[in-house]
């Protein structure tokens, strides 16, 4: 056979070249394409840190995203014994999870606020860190989370406080298995839930028991000990003075293993880059945290700032999923057009804009509120209650919106190679952790009725708003009407919940002063024009302008 019948034979079994398929998003600017959160981290009080906030947007788009592929496909290793047979209980981690940490902690996600507590708006700007970190991993997020909501309730015990809240602070990260006090920087866990109580934590069983010098000795077991691999651990445990908090190091004050023993590693639906836990404590040395008795109120301090990080990381996965969806229509083309072209596609991804950016909103709110809580009493009732209905509110939508932006990709968006099925796998994380929906909801009702100034500010914050569209009026009075109405407040709560939500996004974007957003929200969300999927916006709504705003074309 000769050359050019060679070369008609092998066209033969040339089946197609690639083509009508987007280029590759990364690396991207995920701070510089994102206006609704500068516009945001202006609005609440963050802007002074804008500089320090937007070197972290390229890190986020670029070469986080690499790593988190690599976090994700190489789970943690429960090493319980060495190879002598000693047991050492240590949890072996992928080098990109460290460096994902390592990165995260210097550039300021867990300590960027306490280290400029001097300033207003040190926790908005480091919401939007957290925000950014948390597009391309969110595993590595309950350990910063954790480290960083440590820090109030440690002061609780001002002589640990002095020793643990400088390393605590640290911007190194320090990921040998050593004793804390011989490390450059230290990460902090959590251990409150217990098989037979979950969220009745009063049902605990763990003990404490004092063994002189200060320290106590923890029996018992923890159904979730968060992050084994962190120096220490707030967790909560029985004394004869009731359910008090402790602080349990990995090591003793010896320099010995200290007695915390894994039991397994949890498999989990996503989060696989970070490890979960179920331990027995037998006979963990540890020290106490705040006064006797008044362990969960002491913990609490804790959760309420890791509430408040599970809101942010449900934005920012539903942000990435919007940047991957919208990235994808812009470049692949069906029945002749581009897909972002097509009016019903067009829609969703427009809907799906909206709804990223009314949790942006919230979020950085959210966050203003934290930063001045000890500022100002009614910001501090604000973040009370707010806290908690962004938590529920967000969270609950995190899923259903991945799944939106999966589909905007069709069939390669069920596909590993592409981070949407790690995101999914994600998403439902965030509304179980530090308390399921229920559990924000009788939270709500707890501070509407204990609390009165939440009711206070939060008619305040609506107010604020009023007259910007009728739909928000509207609904302001509704909520008034039926907060007082007592009868079956509990089993009306998650739709009361809801409701607030949405109002106060509305009045967040209202506030804001883009009325094409605003009216959008306003009209989709509170007003009835919108059915119960994501892509039913009425046809008048400004669908380019927001898929523009969300993630501008190149």
């Amino acid at each position: 056979m000769n050359a050019p019948d060679q070369h008609r034979l092998a066209d033969r079994f040339l089946t197609h070249t690639v083509e009508n398929q987007p280029p590759l998003l990364l690396p991207y600017d995920a701070y510089a394409t994102d206006l609704p959160l500068r516009e945001a981290l202006a609005r609440e009080g963050g802007g002074w840190a804008e500089s320090h906030v937007a070197a972290y947007g390229p890190l986020a788009g670029g070469e986080l995203m690499q790593l988190g592929f690599l976090a994700n496909e190489n789970k943690p290793k429960f090493k319980p014994f060495d190879r002598y047979g000693n047991r050492i209980d240590e949890v072996e981690f992928h080098p990109s999870y460290h460096q994902l940490m390592r990165t995260a902690i210097a550039h300021g996600v867990p300590n960027f606020a306490w280290r400029h507590a001097d300033r207003a708006g040190a926790h908005v700007a480091r919401a939007a860190l957290n925000y950014l970190h948390t597009q391309p991993e969110q595993g590595n997020g309950c350990p910063l989370t954790m480290t960083y909501a440590c820090v109030p309730t440690l002061r609780h015990q001002p002589e640990l406080a002095q020793q643990w809240l400088p390393r605590v602070l640290s911007t190194d990260y320090d990921s040998r298995f050593i004793p804390a006090w011989d490390k450059r920087g230290n990460t902090v866990g959590m251990g409150m839930t217990e098989k037979q109580g979950g969220s009745d934590v009063r049902a605990n069983t763990t003990r404490a028991y004092a063994a002189g010098g200060g320290l106590y000795e923890l029996v018992g077991h923890k159904f979730f000990l968060s992050a084994p691999m962190c120096d220490a651990f707030l967790v909560l445990a029985y004394i004869d003075q009731g359910l008090s908090c402790f602080l349990v190091p990995r090591f003793t004050p010896e320099g010995a293993l200290n007695a915390i023993r894994i039991q397994r590693l949890k498999d989990k639906l996503g989060d696989w880059s970070n490890a979960s836990s179920e331990v027995e404590l037998a006979g963990a040395q540890a020290w106490k945290v705040g006064a006797e008795g008044r362990g969960v109120a002491t913990i609490l301090e804790m959760v309420a700032l890791t509430r408040q990080d599970c809101l942010i990381g449900s934005a920012g996965i539903m942000r990435q999923a919007l940047v991957q969806a919208l990235h994808h229509a812009r470049h692949r083309k069906a029945f002749g057009k581009l897909l972002v072209d097509q009016p019903l596609m067009r829609n969703v991804l427009a809907d799906l804009a909206l709804e990223s950016e009314a949790a942006t909103a919230l979020m950085l709110r959210v966050a203003r509120a934290v930063d001045a809580t000890h500022r100002d009493p009614a910001e501090a009732a604000f973040a009370r209650i707010a806290t908690a209905i962004g938590k529920y509110w967000v969270c609950k939508r995190c899923a259903p919106f991945v799944n939106e932006a999966q589909e905007c990709l069709g069939g390669i968006g069920y596909v590993e190679e592409n981070n949407l099925p790690r995101l999914y796998r994600q998403a439902p994380l965030n509304s179980i952790w530090e308390g399921s929906g229920n559990i924000q909801c009788l939270d709500v009702l707890r501070a509407l009725s204990r609390e009165p100034a939440t009711r206070d500010v939060l008619a305040a914050e609506l107010a604020a708003a009023r007259g910007g569209h009728a739909a928000l009026d509207a609904e302001a009075a509704r909520l008034q009407r039926e907060l007082a109405l007592s009868e079956d407040l509990e089993s009306r709560s998650r739709w009361l919940v809801e409701r607030m939500a949405l109002a106060l996004q509305a009045a967040i974007l209202v506030r804001a002063g883009n009325h094409a957003v605003a009216d959008a929200f306003c009209e989709s969300r509170l007003g009835g024009a919108h059915g119960l999927a994501f892509g039913t916006l009425p046809p008048q709504a400004p669908m380019a302008a927001l898929i523009e705003r969300a993630f501008p074309a190149a």
